[in-house]
């Protein structure tokens, strides 16, 4: 079934990925996210080799069909009304739409759009269950719920792996994707936290998260308990040694480096 998605460039499907995420600064580095979660739990399960590409390209692509939705929709903090959530709902049937549209990724499109099913036909956009969501469809659903648990949303703030698994838990997702989907997680956000691409500091890359989620520096200064000017001073650093100058480039550097997650 994903032979033939073998084509499919990792590069294309990042870039595709990143522009879905640009939707909302909330969204930043979810589907690279997605992506690295599916893959890593696909490979601890013993998957085929192009099952767990197959995934990586999935993971990234996923999210398109969130582009026909509204930005308000997806940043609202109170609960969504019906005619909203029934267009949140459709999000997987339009990025399945517009895989299909493409000869190169259309051997993904199923796939990726049955990220949000669930074993007992609770999920949508199909409401399909069982026998019908084979492993691929089963690891991809898990690692698109645990992601979104680990990344901050409208009101509220991101949970830790631990709190993740208790919530995870409540749903019907297949225990053997969970599980390894929850092992990789923990591993691969310890391996995230260590990471400075481009010499920036812990500081540094605190203050480029901010921005690229677009926070003033003001806020930022608020937020991290320093001085606007060393707000400034951060950004000015960060601008310099990652080679960029707009709010846009800190937030595809930042995607670039998988420090959004």
């Amino acid at each position: 079934m994903y032979l033939d998605a073998l084509g499919a460039p990792d590069e294309i499907c990042s870039v595709f990925g990143s522009f879905a995420d640009l939707k909302t600064p909330y969204l930043l580095g979810h589907s690279a996210h997605v992506a690295r979660l599916a893959e890593g739990a696909a490979r601890a399960l013993k998957l085929p080799d192009h099952e767990c590409i197959a995934l990586r390209h999935a993971g990234l692509l996923h999210d398109l069909g969130r582009v026909g939705v509204a930005t308000g929709i997806w940043e609202k903090a109170s609960p969504l009304g019906v005619l909203e959530m029934e267009q949140v709902r459709l999000h997987p049937y339009h990025t399945e739409r517009m895989l299909e549209r493409s000869s190169l990724l259309r051997p993904l499109a199923r796939l990726a759009g049955l990220h949000h099913e669930r074993l007992d036909g609770s999920g949508y956009f199909r409401g399909v269950g069982g026998s019908s969501l084979d492993m691929p469809a089963r690891i991809l659903a898990t690692a698109d719920a645990c992601a979104e648990l680990l990344e901050d949303r409208p009101g509220r703030v991101r949970v830790t792996a631990d709190i993740a698994a208790i919530q995870l838990r409540k749903e019907a997702l297949d225990p053997d994707a969970l599980r390894a989907v929850l092992q990789f997680a923990g591993a691969k956000h310890t391996a995230l936290r260590k990471r400075r691409p481009a010499g920036l500091t812990s500081r540094e890359v605190e203050v480029l998260r901010l921005l690229a989620r677009g926070q003033t520096l003001r806020n930022i200064a608020e937020q991290l308990v320093i001085a606007p000017s060393t707000a400034h001073t951060h950004a000015a650093h960060i601008y310099e040694k990652a080679g960029i100058s707009t709010r846009a480039g800190a937030a595809l550097f930042a995607m670039e480096h998988g420090l959004m997650d």
